[in-house]
């Protein structure tokens, strides 16, 4: 048998892709760490891992943030609500953020 053993880490094409290989991913940083001399590549395979997360956790909150704009419209596309919905979310969306995006207390 050839390949495969990390479920073809090495064909991994875009974020969605590498995102579910996570465990992977985690194997082969603990394989190449263990080999001793590839401590570059191993640091380099868990500061992707790092990054994930880091991304990961950005974007959960950021589109919790966006959640209700994101409904008016895609209600309001429907013909499920109307224009003074959007409006409404995003003046929710705006008073809860300063223009940085930081939500206020």
């Amino acid at each position: 048998m050839s390949g495969g053993s990390y479920n073809y880490l090495c064909y991994v094409s875009d974020l969605e892709d590498i995102n579910g290989k996570r465990h992977t991913l985690r194997e082969m940083a603990d394989r190449l760490a263990e080999l001793g001399y590839a401590q570059d590549a191993a640091a380099e395979t868990e500061e992707l891992l790092v990054m994930l997360q880091q991304w990961e956790i950005r974007a959960q909150v950021r589109s919790k943030r966006l959640a209700g704009v994101w409904k008016a419209i895609e209600w309001w596309d429907s013909c499920d609500s109307s224009e003074d919905d959007v409006k409404e979310a995003l003046a929710k969306y705006r008073d809860a953020h300063d223009d940085a995006g930081t939500p206020h207390g």
